[in-house]
């Protein structure tokens, strides 16, 4: 697996609309988070007519043999709620309850696709409730089922199906009691040894049928690496293309995907002592992103302004 490609992409997938400029809690612009591959605990699914997804599943095509051996990586954020009553009145702007997201991965053992015909592989996880001083965490429970199914010679199509099957002390009405018990940013990285995945975008013609009938619900698998590998995919709830790539110039991550970092980085600049006071305050990563763009070099500012990443030439018959 090329763990060392596929994580940079994998972080931005990730935080990808954790927060978003102004960075701040007390700003209405963006004070509700974007939340990307929310995998719901199934009673709050069931009560919004399962229009919020309890599951998430992915399909791929895997070219191999009898020695052929594949890994899971399951990864998410589960969220924490931060208490401002120990702030006093110089906090006051950090609402009570702001949500803050700890890290999770899930690590399936290593399997035969041949021998996982026959016996599906299962797997339960759990991370338990905690409370300290300033933060609380509510209890999350989940189960992994990975299949598969001979699509030819020398080719299976192997699913992941990844369900919240948490069970909240109380019946959540409100979103962001829901996402307390929820898998957020819910995310698979599969990497394969003695063979190779075939991409769903861009299949042979021969595999297009089959390509056509992998059901993806909720996550895309696309080839990560260098252009032509295909030993990983990353299954992606944010629309990607196969070999995705993280911008050169970015000295680092804004989470803001409608934005460009040298926007972001200028409106970064012109916030205010009081809002950049804020700021430190409420989020450990956003008082990383303030900090990074107040020390950022010109130099590495002027690399954000734009590159030309290839050129073609143009038909004859373009109009």
């Amino acid at each position: 697996m090329n763990l060392a490609k596929v994580d940079q992409i994998a972080k931005a997938v990730l935080y990808e609309g954790y927060m978003l400029y102004p960075y701040r809690p007390s700003s209405v612009k963006n004070r509700q988070r974007w939340n990307f591959g929310v995998v719901y605990p199934q009673a709050y699914s069931d009560a919004q007519g399962g229009e919020e997804p309890c599951s998430m599943q992915t399909e791929c095509l895997v070219c191999g043999n009898s020695g052929t051996v594949l890994e899971v990586k399951v990864r998410f954020l589960q969220l924490q709620a931060r208490s401002a009553r120990q702030f006093g009145e110089a906090n006051s702007s950090l609402p009570d309850g702001w949500q803050e997201a700890v890290e999770r991965e899930v690590d399936l053992p290593q399997f035969s696709p041949e021998t996982l015909c026959c016996e599906p592989l299962a797997k339960t996880f759990a991370f338990p409730a905690e409370a300290q001083l300033d933060r609380r965490q509510e209890a999350i429970q989940g189960h992994i089922d990975v299949t598969a199914a001979r699509a030819g010679r020398d080719l299976f199509k192997v699913s992941v199906v990844v369900r919240n099957h948490t069970l909240p002390k109380t019946r959540e009405s409100s979103r962001d009691g829901a996402l307390m018990h929820s898998l957020v940013s819910t995310h698979l990285i599969l990497g394969v040894e003695g063979g190779e995945f075939i991409s769903l975008l861009e299949p042979p013609a021969e595999l297009q049928e089959l390509a056509g009938q992998c059901r993806n619900v909720g996550a895309w698998p696309v080839l990560v690496g260098e252009p032509g590998q295909s030993d990983t995919l990353l299954a992606s709830p944010i629309i990607l293309y196969d070999y995705p790539q993280i911008a050169p110039e970015s000295a680092g991550d804004l989470f803001d995907g409608t934005e460009i970092d040298e926007i972001l980085s200028l409106r970064i600049m012109t916030l205010t002592d009081e809002e950049k006071r804020e700021i430190r305050q409420s989020d450990e990563r956003a008082r990383q992103i303030l900090e990074r763009t107040e020390s950022m070099p010109a130099e590495q500012f002027m690399k954000l302004h734009g590159a030309v990443r290839g050129l073609r030439p143009l038909r004859e018959d373009t109009p």
